[in-house]
């Protein structure tokens, strides 16, 4: 049932609705939802649902260009009607990728950046940095460039120079896709202190309800554009399964790196440090470790779009492979769907085969049509992923591949990943999704200061394993 309104809500939405230009379906369609005040409230739903549209709608800076009607209120004022300054004042929104987000090149500057266009008096712009710095732990960093922190740093960072303004609301799209697990527990412990020690009221959009499931207080799901209320964990998340059978024996050795140094330019510190790893024939070979560690730098050597300083490597398949990139836009470049799933795919085949190929992903027909910018986070990342299957690599290097994805579509790509290595092929993946390592991986190599600390096959890898 849709829910009704509470009283004495931080955040309303009554009756709301919202169509993109040119789309006859509304993403949104008479949504009605009432968020108390300091609540932790979750909003999930499937990839494409329209978490983030809802979350924008509610921040009048960052509204959707698109047709909108219904009302929607903070502390009982309608939104459409605040200036920049109640707006900010008001709601304070973190994006799903900090980058999207951070527009100065220091810490300093980035927490001032937003009093400063408040025209913030002086003293109380340094006492709130000050304040905001202490409670978050932020001071040994407060000084560094934005291009030296992490990822986990700078998705503080982002919080940081939103929560000096003193939202009474802080909305959050997705906002530890991009943490490795002890980082991401980290920033959702900070979000815990802020809604329960300060009463902020936090709306958070996830896929993985089950790890704030601690936090949470109510949940949303958007469903064919309408808001319900759910259990926090229902049964279908609780139960997300390590599908059992037996893994494939290892093939012969395809791809070594063997005592890899690599650093990005002269005065930088060494990413990697007397690296050595070997990647067997047609297996799954998962990278994990913290933000930082040099999993990406890794997919990029053995892609050879970067070369190393000091050391050897040698890859078998390098005249069949593929590399998805973190940023799944890197690989879309045409007007349609359609034309991104036709444009590698082998010649000869039938001209339905790209509808066949977009359904075998969960993916809606009618999106063949539509621009790949317009498509939601998650579902550009299928298509990016589909495209790159499409030509059918011997070597598939896979950069966070679940990255915000739902849990039907993270089971979708892992399926496509099994089928991959049952025909032969040899995938790479580096991720922070340690249920997609169990479900896909064969072997299991952590990365930590440059070099691989252990690896090991999957099943032993967990079961000595302590933090994950």
């Amino acid at each position: 049932m849709p829910i009704a309104a509470h009283g004495d809500a931080a955040l309303e939405f009554v009756d709301v609705s919202f169509a993109y230009p040119g789309e006859a379906d509304p993403v949104v369609r008479h949504a009605s939802a009432s968020v108390p005040r300091g609540a932790f409230a979750l909003l999930t739903g499937d990839t494409g649902s329209g978490k983030t549209t809802l979350l924008r709608l509610a921040k009048h800076e960052i509204v959707p260009v698109g047709e909108l009607t219904g009302t929607i209120r903070v502390g009982g004022s309608d939104v459409s009607e605040m200036d920049a300054q109640e707006s900010a004042r008001a709601v304070g929104f973190v994006f799903q990728r900090p980058e999207n987000q951070i527009v100065c090149d220091s810490v300093w500057h980035e927490m001032a950046f937003g009093l400063e266009n408040l025209a913030a008096d002086r003293g109380v712009m340094r006492r709130r940095i000050a304040e905001t710095c202490a409670y978050l732990g932020m001071e040994p960093w407060f000084r560094s460039g934005v291009d030296e922190l992490s990822g986990g740093q700078r998705q503080i960072l982002a919080l940081a120079s939103v929560l000096v303004m003193q939202p009474e609301v802080l909305l959050l799209d997705e906002p530890t896709s991009m943490l490795d697990p002890v980082s991401e527990r980290r920033f959702l412990s900070l979000l815990f202190q802020l809604n329960r020690d300060m009463g902020v009221t936090v709306v958070v959009a996830t896929h993985a309800p089950e790890r704030m499931a601690d936090y949470a207080t109510m949940r949303l799901h958007l469903e064919d554009g309408r808001l319900f209320e759910r259990a926090i964990l229902d049964e279908t998340t609780a139960r997300e399964a390590l599908p059992g059978g037996t893994r494939p024996k290892l093939g012969s050795q395809v791809l070594a790196m063997s005592d890899v140094w690599l650093r990005y330019d002269r005065m930088s510190d060494w990413v990697l440090r007397g690296m050595s790893l070997s990647v067997g024939q047609g297996s799954v070979h998962a990278l994990v470790g913290n933000n930082g560690s040099g999993k990406s730098t890794v997919l990029s050597l053995m892609a050879g779009v970067l070369r190393q300083q000091r050391g050897r490597l040698s890859c078998a398949l390098r005249g069949s492979q593929a590399l998805l990139p973190q940023d799944p836009k890197m690989l879309l470049a045409c007007q349609s769907v359609r034309e991104e799933l036709a444009e590698w795919a082998p010649h000869g085949k039938p001209q339905d085969w790209v509808e066949r190929l977009i359904g075998k992903a969960g993916l809606q027909g009618d999106l063949l049509e539509r621009h790949p910018y317009d498509l939601s986070g998650g579902q550009q990342q299928l298509v990016a992923l589909l495209k790159l299957m499409a030509g059918g690599p011997q070597l598939l290097l896979m950069d966070e591949p679940t990255k915000g994805l739902d849990a039907p579509s993270r089971e979708m790509v892992a399926h496509m990943v099994r089928d991959a290595r049952d025909a032969g092929a040899t995938v790479v993946v580096a991720t922070h999704d340690l249920g997609f390592v169990r479900k896909v991986a064969d072997e299991v190599s952590l990365l930590f200061d440059g070099q691989v600390a252990a690896t090991e096959p999957v099943a032993d890898y967990f079961e000595r394993a302590w933090l994950w």
